[in-house]
């Protein structure tokens, strides 16, 4: 879409590649989200990310911590673009007032106003309606009739126009510190890192760039030295420009395939990788002369640190980027950025000797890499964690048969739980306990909680810790619903549970609407029980006008092996609706129906 220069007029497009319950999701501390894009990748107003701050006090960021955080957390080439307040009532002055939390934000990130355009929104908490006002060139206006996008893969967007490059630089950096000034170890350790990047743009300075590994066991490298860099002023120790002197080679041509949507989950996926070289000896010697020492006597008794930094940055480039270009406006900085965060952590206890290691993964609900420092030295590890369970056995059913319906699922993984699984038999009994575990699971596997998903044996436990059922409960045969499994889901996670009842199976259909609803905001499984069935309800297939709907349902009844062509062709998986074809009815008339309704932590 085009739109005028003072942004008051013409038509705009917002478009959003994050889902819209990262945006819906009940608040922790703050209503504000931080809206994240790409400018120099994506079209102008491309939501890519949003992101909830970390340090606020309701709607009242403290920015300069914001700008720390999001200064390590973020790769260079995404960019703050503007902010969003979630709230039940408020006015499109809201609108204006995160747009101008954004601007503030993203100056105290970079030192500079934002050259691109940029947004601030206001959502209605429980219509989920947007209003905006946008900025291009430092005016606000605000927009009407403009067309609001929810891309529904966002990843062939992202990298289809852009590609990441990963830089490893391992730094061992000598540190002399004078026997009776410790007072002055932090400004020493400063000064040693500004000269160490003032010459990762010296000529005798190296970088390999490696495209990815080809089908064919090849892959596309190139040299670069220190001169063929173009350096942008804001960069430290850079007062001028300089012009590249090779020919301009541009990222794309490191990827000779088709690439895919991107995938963390190999290690260095689709990367361009840049390892930086450093050769001292070119043009240090003339021909025929002898190396020569030259010994510096210190003028006071002192003694040597060496600090070991493992640096590991990635950058979000465009696709057509020149190299050189991409290597001086996105890597070094990004290499000064990831410094000057490890350089807080390390100044506040460098007796100490922490032992910093970043990571990069894209959290659940983003489409971008993040990345985090951790102190190894308090064990902060990923433990691989094997399971023989199936997991998401519904992206391989067919559709639901609902015509011109809008489809709302379950947002991550979860794991599939059945009768006799693990070698309990609890056939006749057991179906709401493995409709818990599934729940469960879907908990574990989205990283909110570290527990294992309870057996019945401790299930029963909890109920009668809490008071809900006598001692003979524990080991029994008793069955148990909705109002019992939000017991054990608030005891073991913290988690709080709507609920929703019904009278009878005809009601059901009714309730599509609040269920879409549910998954939109919430991504959580729901367990419906009631009458003699229990079952985990993993979406609907809705159409408002005709009130036409489908629900798909996991059935933990299933007894037979973890055969997933076994479980879809059964059914034990699929969509059902309330009367079928032949006029038979799923949910039973003449039965009362409990839906459990598990709530997202409010989580950052």
């Amino acid at each position: 879409m085009e739109a005028s220069a003072d942004g008051s007029r013409g038509r705009w497009a917002l478009r959003f590649l994050c889902p819209k319950r990262s945006l819906l999701s009940p608040p922790s501390a703050s209503p504000l989200r931080w809206l994240i894009g790409a400018p120099r990748v994506l079209p102008p107003f491309t939501i890519a990310a949003a992101l909830r701050p970390l340090h606020a006090d309701g709607a009242a960021p403290d920015l300069p911590r914001e700008a720390d955080e999001i200064r390590g957390l973020l790769p260079r080439g995404f960019d703050i673009v503007g902010a969003l307040l979630v709230g039940g009532e408020g006015s499109d002055a809201d609108a204006g007032r995160a747009l101008e939390l954004a601007r503030s934000l993203r100056e105290r990130l970079l030192g500079a106003a934002a050259s691109h355009g940029m947004v601030g929104v206001r959502m209605d908490a429980a219509s989920g309606e947007i209003r905006f006002v946008a900025s291009e060139s430092g005016g606000t206006g605000a927009v009407e009739g403009v067309e609001i996008v929810w891309e529904d893969e966002p990843g062939m967007l992202l990298w289809e126009k852009g590609c990441l490059l990963r830089c490893e630089l391992p730094l061992k950096l000598p540190l002399y510190v004078p026997a009776d000034e410790i007072s002055g170890i932090e400004e020493r350790f400063s000064s040693l890192l500004e000269s160490t990047f003032a010459k990762l743009s010296d000529p005798h300075v190296l970088y390999l760039v490696e495209g990815p590994i080809a089908s064919n066991e090849s892959r596309h490298s190139i040299i670069l030295h220190g001169n063929d860099l173009s350096f942008d002023s804001h960069l430290p120790g850079n007062s001028k420009t300089k012009e590249c002197t090779t020919s301009s080679v541009s990222c794309s041509e490191f990827f000779p395939e088709k690439r895919y949507s991107l995938s963390l989950t190999r290690e260095n996926a689709d990367a361009i990788e840049i390892t930086v070289l450093s050769n001292q000896s070119v043009g240090s010697l003339k021909p025929g002369t002898a190396p020569v020492v030259d010994y510096f006597p210190a003028p006071a008794p002192a003694s040597l640190r060496v600090i070991n930094l493992k640096l590991d940055i990635l950058c979000y480039s465009p696709i057509d980027l020149p190299v050189p270009v991409a290597v001086s406006e996105l890597v070094i900085p990004g290499l000064a950025d990831q410094t000057s965060v490890m350089k807080k952590i390390i100044a506040s206890e460098i007796t100490q000797q922490a032992q910093l290691c970043p990571y990069h993964f894209i959290p659940l609900g983003l489409h971008i890499p993040v990345t985090t420092i951790y102190d190894t030295r308090y064990g902060e590890i990923e433990e691989k964690q094997s399971s023989s369970l199936l997991r998401d056995v519904h992206r391989e059913i067919p559709s639901s048969g609902v015509s011109g319906g809008i489809m709302s699922l379950i947002d991550g993984s979860y794991e599939y739980y059945h009768y006799l699984h693990d070698g309990i038999d609890d056939n006749g009994w057991g179906c709401a306990y493995r409709s818990l575990q599934t729940i469960f699971s879907w908990y574990k596997l989205q990283q909110y909680s570290s527990i294992d998903v309870p057996s019945h044996r401790e299930i029963q436990q909890v109920l009668v810790e809490i008071g809900d059922k006598d001692p003979s409960f524990i080991g029994s045969r008793e069955w148990i619903g909705a109002i019992e499994l939000s017991f054990v889901l608030d005891k073991l996670l913290g988690v709080s549970c709507k609920i929703i009842n019904v009278r009878s199976g005809d009601e059901l259909p009714e309730k599509c609407r609040e269920l879409a609803r549910h998954f939109e905001t919430q991504g959580t499984p729901v367990m419906i029980g009631g009458g003699v069935l229990a079952y985990t309800l993993l979406g609907v297939d809705y159409n408002d006008a005709s009130g036409d709907c489908a629900f798909l349902i996991l059935d933990p009844h299933y007894t037979g092996t973890d055969d997933l062509k076994k479980i879809v062709n059964g059914g034990w998986c699929g969509w059902k609706k309330s009367v079928d074809s032949k006029g038979r009815s799923f949910f039973l008339k003449d039965k009362f129906y409990n839906l459990l309704l598990p709530q997202r932590p409010n989580m950052v």
